[in-house]
Protein backbone atom coordinates (compact mmCIF):
# COMPACT_ATOMS: atom_id res chain seq x y z
CA UNK A 1 0.00 0.00 0.00
CA UNK A 2 2.82 2.40 0.90
CA UNK A 3 4.59 1.71 -2.40
CA UNK A 4 1.39 2.37 -4.36
CA UNK A 5 1.00 5.69 -2.51
CA UNK A 6 4.50 6.79 -3.58
CA UNK A 7 3.81 5.80 -7.19
CA UNK A 8 0.63 7.91 -7.22
CA UNK A 9 2.44 10.78 -5.52
CA UNK A 10 5.22 10.66 -8.13
CA UNK A 11 2.67 10.67 -10.97
CA UNK A 12 0.83 13.58 -9.36
CA UNK A 13 4.00 15.64 -8.91
CA UNK A 14 5.11 14.80 -12.46
CA UNK A 15 1.73 15.94 -13.76
CA UNK A 16 1.97 19.25 -11.94
CA UNK A 17 5.51 19.83 -13.23
CA UNK A 18 4.51 18.88 -16.80
CA UNK A 19 1.47 21.16 -16.63
CA UNK A 20 3.64 24.04 -15.47
CA UNK A 21 6.04 23.45 -18.36
CA UNK A 22 3.13 23.51 -20.83
CA UNK A 23 1.87 26.78 -19.31
CA UNK A 24 5.36 28.27 -19.66
CA UNK A 25 5.53 27.16 -23.28
CA UNK A 26 2.10 28.56 -24.14
CA UNK A 27 2.74 31.84 -22.34
CA UNK A 28 6.14 32.07 -24.06
CA UNK A 29 4.53 31.78 -27.54
CA UNK A 30 4.13 35.57 -27.80
CA UNK A 31 7.82 36.04 -27.02
CA UNK A 32 8.77 33.37 -29.56
CA UNK A 33 6.57 34.99 -32.21
CA UNK A 34 8.05 38.42 -31.42
CA UNK A 35 11.49 36.97 -32.08
CA UNK A 36 10.28 35.87 -35.50
CA UNK A 37 8.78 39.28 -36.28
CA UNK A 38 12.18 40.95 -36.01
CA UNK A 39 13.05 39.60 -39.46
CA UNK A 40 9.95 40.92 -41.31
CA UNK A 41 10.54 43.17 -44.31
CA UNK A 42 14.25 42.40 -44.44
CA UNK A 43 16.15 40.67 -47.22
CA UNK A 44 16.52 36.93 -46.84
CA UNK A 45 20.07 35.97 -45.98
CA UNK A 46 21.91 33.64 -48.31
CA UNK A 47 23.35 30.52 -46.69
CA UNK A 48 24.74 27.19 -47.76
CA UNK A 49 24.00 23.73 -46.45
CA UNK A 50 24.39 20.24 -47.90
CA UNK A 51 21.56 18.12 -49.22
CA UNK A 52 21.16 14.42 -48.45
CA UNK A 53 23.74 13.47 -51.10
CA UNK A 54 26.29 15.85 -49.55
CA UNK A 55 26.06 18.45 -52.34
CA UNK A 56 26.24 21.97 -50.96
CA UNK A 57 23.48 24.35 -52.04
CA UNK A 58 23.18 28.11 -51.73
CA UNK A 59 19.74 29.31 -50.69
CA UNK A 60 19.92 31.91 -53.48
CA UNK A 61 19.63 29.06 -56.01
CA UNK A 62 15.89 29.50 -55.61
CA UNK A 63 15.90 33.33 -55.78
CA UNK A 64 13.10 34.81 -57.87
CA UNK A 65 10.59 32.29 -56.55
CA UNK A 66 8.24 32.52 -53.61
CA UNK A 67 10.23 30.52 -51.08
CA UNK A 68 8.90 28.73 -48.02
CA UNK A 69 11.86 27.95 -45.79
CA UNK A 70 10.93 25.33 -43.21
CA UNK A 71 13.20 24.29 -40.32
CA UNK A 72 12.16 20.90 -38.98
CA UNK A 73 13.25 17.56 -37.49
CA UNK A 74 12.07 13.97 -37.86
CA UNK A 75 11.38 13.68 -34.12
CA UNK A 76 9.09 16.76 -34.10
CA UNK A 77 5.35 15.79 -34.22
CA UNK A 78 4.09 19.13 -35.68
CA UNK A 79 6.85 18.94 -38.31
CA UNK A 80 5.70 15.47 -39.31
CA UNK A 81 2.10 16.68 -39.45
CA UNK A 82 2.70 19.67 -41.74
CA UNK A 83 5.02 17.91 -44.21
CA UNK A 84 2.29 16.18 -46.29
CA UNK A 85 0.59 19.56 -46.74
CA UNK A 86 3.88 21.11 -47.90
CA UNK A 87 4.31 18.25 -50.40
CA UNK A 88 0.79 18.84 -51.78
CA UNK A 89 1.33 22.59 -52.02
CA UNK A 90 4.69 22.17 -53.78
CA UNK A 91 2.96 19.99 -56.35
CA UNK A 92 -0.01 22.33 -56.70
CA UNK A 93 1.82 25.68 -56.85
CA UNK A 94 5.36 24.77 -57.96
CA UNK A 95 4.71 25.62 -61.61
CA UNK A 96 3.53 29.08 -60.49
CA UNK A 97 6.86 29.81 -58.82
CA UNK A 98 6.48 28.38 -55.31
CA UNK A 99 9.52 26.63 -53.84
CA UNK A 100 9.57 24.89 -50.49
CA UNK A 101 13.03 24.31 -49.01
CA UNK A 102 13.31 22.12 -45.95
CA UNK A 103 16.19 22.47 -43.50
CA UNK A 104 16.38 19.40 -41.30
CA UNK A 105 18.06 19.80 -37.95
CA UNK A 106 18.61 16.09 -37.61
CA UNK A 107 20.77 13.12 -38.55
CA UNK A 108 21.03 12.60 -42.34
CA UNK A 109 20.08 8.90 -42.14
CA UNK A 110 16.85 9.69 -40.28
CA UNK A 111 16.08 12.52 -42.68
CA UNK A 112 16.64 10.25 -45.70
CA UNK A 113 14.24 7.66 -44.26
CA UNK A 114 11.65 10.38 -43.63
CA UNK A 115 12.02 11.91 -47.11
CA UNK A 116 11.70 8.47 -48.73
CA UNK A 117 8.69 7.47 -46.59
CA UNK A 118 6.77 10.71 -47.15
CA UNK A 119 7.86 11.26 -50.76
CA UNK A 120 9.15 14.78 -50.12
CA UNK A 121 9.22 16.56 -53.49
CA UNK A 122 11.21 19.66 -52.58
CA UNK A 123 14.87 20.25 -51.67
CA UNK A 124 15.87 19.05 -48.24
CA UNK A 125 19.05 20.42 -46.72
CA UNK A 126 20.55 19.01 -43.55
CA UNK A 127 22.68 20.27 -40.75
CA UNK A 128 23.17 20.31 -37.04
CA UNK A 129 24.87 23.36 -35.54
CA UNK A 130 25.15 25.10 -38.91
CA UNK A 131 21.39 24.69 -39.56
CA UNK A 132 20.61 26.02 -36.09
CA UNK A 133 22.75 29.08 -36.84
CA UNK A 134 20.83 29.63 -40.10
CA UNK A 135 17.54 29.40 -38.20
CA UNK A 136 18.83 32.05 -35.79
CA UNK A 137 19.72 34.30 -38.76
CA UNK A 138 16.08 34.03 -39.76
CA UNK A 139 14.82 35.13 -36.35
CA UNK A 140 14.43 31.78 -34.56
CA UNK A 141 16.28 32.83 -31.42
CA UNK A 142 14.63 30.19 -29.26
CA UNK A 143 15.21 27.16 -31.48
CA UNK A 144 11.51 26.42 -31.95
CA UNK A 145 10.54 23.67 -34.39
CA UNK A 146 8.94 23.77 -36.79
CA UNK A 147 9.89 27.26 -37.83
CA UNK A 148 8.76 28.57 -41.20
CA UNK A 149 9.75 31.68 -43.13
CA UNK A 150 8.00 32.92 -46.29
CA UNK A 151 10.02 35.02 -48.72
CA UNK A 152 8.56 36.87 -51.70
CA UNK A 153 10.00 36.89 -55.25
CA UNK A 154 12.04 40.01 -54.44
CA UNK A 155 13.79 38.19 -51.60
CA UNK A 156 12.00 40.00 -48.77
CA UNK A 157 10.84 38.09 -45.70
CA UNK A 158 7.08 38.58 -45.44
CA UNK A 159 6.21 36.05 -42.74
CA UNK A 160 7.95 34.03 -40.03
CA UNK A 161 6.23 31.63 -37.69
CA UNK A 162 7.21 29.21 -34.99
CA UNK A 163 4.94 26.22 -34.68
CA UNK A 164 2.87 24.25 -37.13
CA UNK A 165 1.56 25.90 -40.28
CA UNK A 166 -1.99 25.12 -41.39
CA UNK A 167 -2.98 24.81 -45.04
CA UNK A 168 -5.43 27.71 -44.81
CA UNK A 169 -2.84 30.01 -43.24
CA UNK A 170 -0.08 28.96 -45.64
CA UNK A 171 -2.25 29.39 -48.73
CA UNK A 172 -3.52 32.79 -47.57
CA UNK A 173 0.10 33.92 -47.26
CA UNK A 174 1.55 32.50 -50.49
CA UNK A 175 -1.25 32.90 -53.04
CA UNK A 176 -1.00 36.72 -53.23
CA UNK A 177 2.76 36.35 -53.79
CA UNK A 178 2.55 33.97 -56.76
Amino acid sequence: MKRQYFVYLAIFIGGIWGGNEIVKLVSNQDEIQQAAEITFNTQAANFELPDLEGTTHQFNEWAGKVRVLNFWATWCPPCRKETPMFIEMQEQYGAQGLQFVGVAIDEPEKVQDFVDTYGVNYPTLVGAESAIEVAKQYGNRFGALPYTVIINRQGTIVHAQSGEMTRQNTESLIRPLL
